[in-house]
């Protein structure tokens, strides 16, 4: 017997009350006044730090400036992102826009590789032919950022961060903050000794930093939209886990994906012992999947094994998996050894 039929409205009950604590995404209105507080630091003191940089020579500095410039493009692509994420399901876009954020993420990721990239070739060619730099004004401006960019990774880090695009640009602000110390580190040492070098290097040791944050966050976004499952949560382990519970004989088609961060899916096909009840099996494994795994968003379909499926294989043998469904995806979890 097929649980289709009764598995939406199943699926809202129980949702109900598995999502009343949960939280997907972002909330627009909050998280957007923190970052709309971030942006506008940022501006500011990018636009005095520009000046500054050019007056002192410094490309720690400029290259500072310019970090600043792709964390407000990454703050505001955060907004738009939650202003499409926050719109309601409609036409074929069955999830909404969720992914927005995803998109903006990836091209947080991106910017700083790129930027990473351009300051490495910079700092590469001030050590060769090093210019002059004004340690002071230098110095000066740097500990200036330092403090801009604190109050700024604090007011983000009011945000949900559970988002990968509030992640993105939180990541962003923190880089910024380690070049920001950077530089005035490397300041300190062109006023003390005169080792104008110091300011390439500063650069250098940034880019790193970008570089590790930059590809973090086009990993995990790309992991989302491959739709692989969330690095917490083995499949084979869940499917396990499943097919063990009373009555159920079989669990295959078992998808789990990210609709967003924060938002995980699960789909499956599990079969259920001849006399045992469809309906409250699946009942019970969508609780079980809430209380362990934290994920509220499932389709489970629920029915009867056949007979090809509770038939007895001899030892090493297995009864046709094709037999029940004609493409099935993924391995076939029962309760005895077999293989992932």
């Amino acid at each position: 017997m097929s649980d289709h039929g009764h598995e939406h409205d199943a699926g809202h009950e129980h949702g109900s009350g598995g999502h009343a604590g949960h939280s997907h995404g972002v909330t627009a209105d909050a998280d957007g006044r923190w970052l709309g507080i971030a942006l506008t630091l940022i501006t500011a003191f990018m636009a005095v730090e520009v000046v500054v940089g050019v007056i002192a020579s410094s490309l720690a500095l400029i290259s500072d400036a310019a970090h600043m410039l792709t964390d407000a493009a990454s703050i505001v692509l955060a907004l738009i992102a939650m202003r499409l994420a926050a719109r309601p399901a409609r036409g074929g876009f069955t999830y909404g826009l969720k992914r927005a954020e995803i998109l903006s993420a990836q091209a947080n990721g991106l910017t700083l590789l790129l930027l990473g990239a351009w300051l490495a070739y910079e700092a590469i060619r001030r050590l060769i032919d090093p210019p002059e730099v004004e340690g002071g004004l230098m110095l000066g401006t740097a500990l200036v950022g330092i403090v801009v960019n604190v109050v700024t990774a604090w007011c983000i880090s009011r945000a949900n961060r559970t988002s990968l695009n509030v992640e993105g640009a939180y990541q962003h602000i923190l880089n910024d903050l380690f070049a920001f110390i950077g530089t005035a580190i490397a300041a300190l040492i062109i006023v003390l000794t005169g080792f104008t070098r110091a300011d390439p290097i500063a650069t250098l040791v940034v880019v790193a930093l970008m570089f590790r944050a930059g590809y973090g966050l086009i990993r995990e976004s790309g992991r989302i939209f491959l739709e692989a499952a969330p690095t917490d949560i083995d499949p084979d382990a869940l499917g396990d886990k499943l097919v063990a519970q009373p009555t159920v004989v079989e669990v295959h088609d078992l998808h789990v994906w990210q609709i967003t961060s924060g938002q995980t899916a699960l789909s499956a096909h599990v079969l259920v012992e001849a006399g045992g009840d469809c309906h409250a099996v699946r009942r019970h494994l969508e609780k079980l999947l809430q209380h362990d795994y934290g994920i509220t968003h499932t389709t489970l379909q629920a029915e009867h094994a056949p007979e090809n499926v509770l038939q007895v294989a001899l030892p090493g043998e297995h009864a046709d998996d094709t037999a029940h469904c004609e493409d099935p995806h993924g391995p076939v979890h029962r309760d005895e050894p077999h293989e992932h």
